[in-house]
Order: C-alpha cells, then structure tokens, then sequence
C-alpha cells in the first residue's frame, strides 16, 4: 500500500525526531567539551608556550618530566587528603542530616531553606570568614582551643592544619546540597515500606539502613560521582586561604596544601608553560576517572548489601 505524505511524516517524525531534539547538547558538548579535551591532549604533547605557541613536538617528554616532578606529587599528595578529609565526612553527614529534616519537624520549610544557605553565599566570602575564624592569632578556632588548654595553632602554616580548614569549608558549602538531593530520594521512598518494617519492630536504625539507602542507591551514585569529581578539583577554597593571595596559586609557603589544579594553573598561567599544564590536566583527568569508577563500585557494593 503507498503511504500518504501525512503519514510518511508521521514515520519521520518518530524516527528522527528524538535525534534532533538531543543534536544541540551533542554539538555544543563537541564544540565546548569535546574538542578542548582534544586539544590539551595535542598541546601537552608538545613544548608549548601561552604566549609564544608551539615550539616543538617532544611526545611524552611533560609526562615523563611530570613523573619526576616533586611539586606534582605534593600536589597530588595533598589533592587525595583534601578529598578524603572533605568528601567523605561531607556525603555522610548530609546523609544523616536528610535522615532528620524527613521526619516530622516544625515549621519543615524554614529548615529544608536554610540548609542550602551556604551554597548560595559566595565563595569568596566563605573564604574570608573562615580565614577569620582559622586566625593564628586572634581567630575563634584558637580561642575555644585555648579554653581546653590546647596551644594556638598556625592554621595555615601546618600541612594537617591547613587540611582541616579547608575540608571544613568545602563541608561547610556543600553538606546542605547534597542533603536536599538525599532528602528527595528519600520522599519517594514508599510510605508502606517504614511502617511495615515498624510493625515487625525494626529499629529506626535498622529501617534507615535496611530500607532507605537501599532504596535511594541510585542518588547516593550520583552524589558519590560528582563530589568526587568536584573533589579532585578542588582549587577556589584554598586558593583563596592561601596567604599569600590569588596571585601565587602556591598553596602556602612550602605547598603545603597545594591541589593540582592549583600546580595547574600555577604551570599555565603564571609560568605561561601550557604543554606541561596540559599534561597535569589530562594527569588529573584520568585520576578523575578510575578515582570516580571505584568509588562508583564500592558504593554500588555497600548500598547491595543492604
């Protein structure tokens, strides 16, 4: 049977249609994405200057430089403790944190709001006010240790000192996001589900682990992957308690709390050396990556069980 032009249309239309409603992520992810990533690969194969360009193909010549590097291992080094000191404790305790804000609380609303405040505060602010309270001499950190008989500690002086103010900031910024993210996985959890568990006399503890985080697995994924993603770049919160400003990107005196994109753009836009900046990008991309798999099959593992 010949088919109309309506209806050769309608087949057209359900066959590409689809296809041309996602074609513009596609194109811009190439355009934006894509070809940037393709070309840093190209660039941190050669000896290429920001302002000079291209002086020369030298194949793996900024890796193998990289691997010899003692600034990039103290910045990898200090990138691996901030994330572990930041991430980790950040998603539980927005775990337990959506755990509360699910039960009955008054006036819900405010709470739910309050929550995300921080992570509408500008960063540069969150910076200064931490930098206040981390003060060597006259910060509140200090003041309350001195009550507990503790000496004042140089915060930004010290490796695990500088680490623990910092993870503390980025915990402060990002526990209430992803608390709002766990809290609406777990709404949908199905109501019948608690209170049949509760009438089998489970505990409130036994419930949340063997019933909520199971059933929210599919959020806790995705929170996991992209607060490691975000963790492994971290660069605004101590570049911005650096002591010595945005200028340097050193991460203190002796690099002590240097991340690598922090070396990174140290590299490319303060030494003007973009092969070797590069090559730390693409370093910290595939870090990124196998970082990110593990952390995906080890979460998937744990939320299985229960």
């Amino acid at each position: 049977m010949r088919l109309s032009w309506r209806d050769k249309l309608t087949r057209w239309d359900g066959k590409y249609t689809p296809y041309l409603i996602i074609a513009p992520f596609f194109l811009v992810f190439g355009v934006f994405g894509l070809y940037p990533l393709l070309y840093t690969a190209w660039v941190s194969l050669h000896d290429w200057q920001l302002i000079d360009g291209d002086q020369g193909f030298t194949g793996l010549a900024n890796y193998a430089e990289l691997l010899s590097d003692g600034n990039f291992w103290n910045a990898l080094g200090n990138t691996v403790s901030l994330f572990l000191l930041s991430t980790v404790p950040q998603l539980f305790a927005a775990l337990g944190l959506a755990a509360l804000l699910d039960r009955g609380l008054r006036g819900r609303a405010f709470w739910r709001a309050g929550v995300l405040l921080p992570n509408v505060i500008s960063v540069a602010a969150v910076a200064l006010v931490f930098a206040q309270l981390y003060g060597r001499d006259f910060g509140i950190v200090n003041s309350l240790l001195g009550l507990v008989g503790v000496d004042p500690v140089d915060w930004r002086a010290e490796t695990w000192a500088s680490h623990l103010a910092i993870s503390s900031m980025v915990m402060w910024r990002w526990v209430g996001y992803n608390a709002l993210i766990y809290l609406a996985a777990m709404q949908s959890v199905p109501k019948d589900m608690y209170e049949s568990a509760m009438l089998d006399g489970a505990s409130r503890w036994r419930v949340f682990w063997s019933i909520t985080v199971p059933s929210i697995r599919p959020t806790l994924l995705f929170t996991v992957i992209v607060s490691t993603i975000g963790g492994m770049q971290l660069f605004v919160e101590p570049q911005l308690f650096d002591p010595g400003g945005t200028a340097t990107g050193t991460g203190g005196d002796d690099r002590q709390f240097q991340t690598l994109v922090m070396y990174l753009y140290e590299k490319g836009f303060r030494l003007f050396d973009a092969g070797y900046s590069s090559a730390i990008a693409w370093v910290l991309f595939l870090l990124i990556l196998v970082v990110a798999m593990v952390n995906f099959a080890v979460t998937r593992r744990i939320a299985s069980k229960g």
